[in-house]
This record gives C-alpha cells, structure tokens and sequence, in this order.
C-alpha cells in the first residue's frame, strides 16, 4: 500500500482543562512522536499487519530523525523526497483533555514547502492520500488503483485531485459536494454515512470509552484504505457495511487508549 503526504512531528501533552487566551496550564504528560493524517494512517496500516510506503516530506532536522524512527519502529517505509532540507519538519503541538479525549491542534502543515517527486507505483495496489503536499498527491493519484482521498479539510488541490479519486472520505466539516465514485461521511460518534452512485447507507458508531481522539480520524482511514486493498478493488454497494464497520472498530481502539500506546494495542 502507499501512503502519501503529511508528517508531523507532535507534542502532546494531557491537561485537566484545554487553555484558554492568558491562560497557563500544566500537563500532566508529554510525548513526542511521528503524527500527521497520512503518517497515521500508515502507521495503522502496518499496526494492522499489511506493508506499507509513505511519501512524504521530512529532511535532515534531528526532530525529522526522532520521526523517521518512530515510523520504522511500526515497521512503515519511508521515501522522504526533499531528505536534505534542513529545516524542521512540520511540528503540531497538541493539548489532549483528560476527561474526555478532546483536543486542541496548532500546526504549520506544509505550508511553504513544495515538493515533487516521481513516486514508483509499479507495486503499488492501493493509494491513500491526504492532499497536504500537492504535487506529490496528483502524481500518485495516477495509479491505477483503488485511489482513496481523507478528506478532512479543503484543500486547494481538491478540485483537480477529485476526478481522480475513486473513494473520497470526508469528514463532517468537509460540506463542499463530491463527485467519486465512493463517499464516506464520518461525523464524529454519530453514524458514519456512505454513498455509491444514487445508493446510500449509514452505518453507527460503537460506543466506547473516549480517552484521546487526537488522529482518530487518520486511524479510520487507514483502517479504510487496508479494507479497501483487501478487497482488491472499488467498493461496490455491498462492501460499504463491512468496510465501515471496520474502520469503526479500529478508530475505536484508538480513542480508548491514551497517546500513542493505540499502536502497539493493534499489533
């Protein structure tokens, strides 16, 4: 499987209450580990048993090293395509609730990097984009497999990735109309809707104890793109229950657990 775009480099920390402006608080832990939409997802993806390559952005940085082992301890691949750049990868500091799960991002993305690459997709069988580095995304969208879009947030290359994306998986803040083949619309713990052509569904969301949602979102799409490849092809109006709710179940273990020790609890 291929995953392409965004890694992150990402300070977490556990606080009572999420920080208001002038406000100061302390965690009560802290951790630093590779993040980003399709970093997590390939690390669900290999968490899950199945080989997986990531194209992203990283470079030479120390904190770019900190990232690229935390990777390779989940066994991903990783082709960095700028490995020279020297300056910091992109960083995300994270405040999770301890009550409830619920968390804060401040992150730069990758803005101001421009990146581009030819990416081998010679053995490739299916594709998971997240969008975050332009060029990189429509290069692998050209395969000719079963391309899937995470959908989080617009993105300016959307209007030109879209046509070639056969699963687009849009969160419930991503409200622009899609014409793909397959949709997916998480909302949350509210059900999970799907649609293929005039067909629609929607599936529910199992309740769980809610300890961290920080990138249970890349979770469900890497849990999607893993079902989607098991499959071997576009999913038709059958698949789309079981699919879901499998990606369903594995964001599931992911919110029960607290920080990143959701990776080993899939292996």
């Amino acid at each position: 499987m291929l995953a392409v775009g965004l890694c992150t480099v990402d300070l977490v920390q556990r606080v009572e209450v999420l920080p208001v402006p002038g406000q100061k608080v302390q965690s009560s832990s802290v951790e630093l580990v590779a993040g980003g939409p399709a970093a997590n997802a390939a690390i669900t993806i290999a968490a899950l048993g199945a080989a997986v390559r990531l194209v992203t952005v990283l470079g030479s940085h120390p904190l770019a090293e900190l990232a690229k082992r935390d990777l390779a301890q989940y066994g991903v691949e990783v082709v960095d395509v700028m490995p020279d750049r020297a300056e910091p990868p992109t960083l995300s500091a994270v405040s999770v609730r301890e009550r409830d799960g619920e968390r804060t991002v401040v992150s730069h993305n990758a803005s101001g990097i421009t990146a581009s690459a030819t990416i081998d997709l010679s053995d490739v069988d299916t594709v998971l984009l997240d969008g975050h580095h332009p060029a990189l995304a429509l290069e692998a969208a050209r395969a000719e497999v079963p391309v899937i879009l995470d959908a989080g947030s617009r993105k300016p290359v959307f209007d030109e990735l879209l046509p070639m994306v056969d699963v687009c998986a849009c969160s419930s803040a991503f409200t622009d109309p899609v014409d793909c083949p397959v949709v997916t619309r998480t909302h949350g713990p509210d059900p999970v809707q799907w649609f293929v052509g005039s067909d629609r569904g929607e599936v529910p969301v199992p309740q769980v104890e809610t300890k961290d949602t920080s990138g249970a979102g890349d979770v469900w799409h890497g849990a999607l793109a893993l079902g989607v490849a098991r499959l071997g092809q576009v999913p038709k109006v059958a698949n789309m229950p079981d699919l879901i709710r499998y990606a369903n179940r594995i964001a599931g273990l992911r919110v029960q657990h607290e920080g990143a020790s959701w990776r080993d609890e899939l292996r």
